[in-house]
């Protein structure tokens, strides 16, 4: 009788912690994320719909919203913008409609491109451009890190480059009929505000202000377009700071300047110069203003030297209107590359027309 309980004893202790541990295990696998059978199933979006609805809305020729509804949702004209897609679409294979392993069809490469251009034109966060796309939230960041990507790779050589000399004909033409001979454009800085700024680097990043930002040194022409950006520098400088930094004369200290012949009051001059505001050193390359004109000839220059310089603030202004992700904080840091280089390839798009993009409504492959 005594060996009998004790071992009925021995039994229960052995299911007691059988029962234990199985409980134990079954609270671990609860506290586990990931997919699994009965765990948060993968939500049916329905973006095959939502992509037909979207195409009917922009895309066919009988589309539901017009160009003038394209261009101020997208920020372009919907021939560029099929032209982007189209040259994106070659480079990354990720944007071209495929199916997955089970079959079925993926995204359109517009829901993935229209994802992005709303994220960026109205700094919207990607759980806000899932209603708009039906995409997740790993998937919209994804496609918008390969934009970006993208744009620098394709676009930056030919529109974030160095005036050709044709280009520095039409700047130097436009600028002489402004009564600016030998100028090239109008240089200044923008303060990037940097709201999540490491406690560690507030000192260097922070100005009189308190606030905390990224400088954005640029070089814009009468049609704003950037030809010139360097950025990084710690917003506690100032634009001379910026400018002992900046890559903007190599060309001159090498020796590489393009040569530039121009008179004013019957002097030759061969070398080109900037629009610059008070805080710019006094080099030849600088032209500034009168500080407190008091002759008529004095005031009439410093009038028009103000209002042409400020060709480079109404590009920051544009800039930071037409891609709101500019005014805020953002994940990734080369945004800055994409930005300045999707606006010079619209702007592009103003200067030589629709006739520029040859197959701009071929679709991708």
């Amino acid at each position: 009788m005594r060996r009998r309980a004790a071992s009925k004893r021995a039994q229960r202790e052995l299911d007691e912690q059988l029962g234990i541990a199985v409980a134990l295990l079954e609270e671990e696998k609860q506290a586990r994320r990931g997919s699994r059978e009965g765990r948060r199933p993968n939500v049916d979006r329905h973006r095959h719909s939502r992509g037909k609805n979207l195409m009917e809305d922009y895309f066919i020729p009988q589309s539901l919203y017009s160009d003038v509804h394209f261009r101020g949702r997208y920020r372009m004209q919907p021939h560029l913008f099929k032209k982007i897609m189209h040259d994106i679409c070659n480079y990354d294979e990720y944007f071209v409609q495929k199916r997955n392993c089970a079959g079925n069809l993926g995204l359109l490469p517009e829901q993935k491109f229209t994802a992005v251009i709303r994220m960026l034109a109205y700094g919207s966060s990607a759980d806000q451009v899932d209603e708009i796309a039906r995409m997740g939230k790993s998937t919209v960041l994804e496609s918008l890190v390969r934009f970006c990507d993208a744009v620098e790779t394709l676009y930056t050589r030919d529109y974030l480059r160095r005036p050709t000399p044709r280009d520095l004909q039409r700047l130097l033409e436009k600028a002489e009929s402004r009564g600016f001979p030998g100028m090239i454009g109008s240089i200044d800085c923008m303060h990037w505000q940097w709201k999540n700024c490491p406690t560690a680097w507030q000192g260097d990043y922070g100005n009189r202000k308190g606030q905390k930002s990224i400088i954005l040194e640029a070089v814009a022409g009468f049609d704003t377009w950037v030809w010139h950006a360097f950025f990084g520098v710690a917003g506690s400088q100032n634009d001379l700071n910026v400018l002992g930094q900046s890559p903007v004369f190599n060309d001159v200290l090498r020796g590489e300047a393009p040569n530039i012949t121009y008179e004013i009051n019957n002097t030759i001059y061969q070398t080109g110069y900037y629009l610059a505001d008070g805080i710019y050193p006094r080099w030849t390359t600088f032209v500034k203003t009168i500080p407190h004109p008091r002759s008529h000839k004095q005031k009439f220059f410093a009038r028009y030297q103000e209002g042409y310089r400020k060709d480079v603030e109404r590009c920051f202004g544009i800039l930071q209107a037409r891609w709101a992700i500019i005014r805020g904080a953002a994940r990734l840091f080369d945004e800055e590359l994409f930005c300045p280089s999707l606006r010079s390839r619209a702007r592009t798009e103003i200067d030589f027309g629709p006739a520029r993009f040859a197959g701009a409504h071929a679709r991708p492959g």
